[in-house]
């Protein structure tokens, strides 16, 4: 968990620090809240895995699945949400979505296999 929260205070540095580069411009206006509905998710779904983990060690893909699922689905209905609301520019909205959910995605990947690794050893 902790790291979950070093890697979203990086992000937040780095869109922080895209402001004054000049980079914002790129990036959609709601990332503050697109960063924050990712934090949460990761949050709940480490409580999750962990909960899981902890009650029977045999089923954690069967949790760990679930968890992808319930944050696919949560990622759906967000940005549907937005989108229904008619968030401006849209295209900017889902582009910056997706590169925070690939960012989200490669790390819970690295995490889990430096897990696996370290299990398998």
């Amino acid at each position: 968990m902790f790291r979950t929260i070093l890697f979203t205070f990086f992000l937040g540095i780095v869109l922080f620090t895209a402001d004054y580069f000049s980079v914002g411009a790129y990036i959609h206006p709601e990332k503050w809240t697109i960063l924050a509905f990712f934090f949460v998710v990761s949050l709940l779904q480490h409580r999750l895995m962990e909960q899981g983990f902890k009650e029977n060690r045999e089923r954690f893909v069967q949790f760990y699945l679930t968890t992808v699922v319930v944050r696919l689905l949560m990622c759906l209905v967000f940005v549907g949400v937005f989108l229904y609301f008619k968030v401006t520019s849209p295209n900017s909205f889902v582009v910056t979505f997706f590169a925070f959910y690939l960012f989200y995605t490669c790390f819970e990947i690295y995490g889990l296999y430096r897990n696996l690794r370290r299990d398998l050893e």
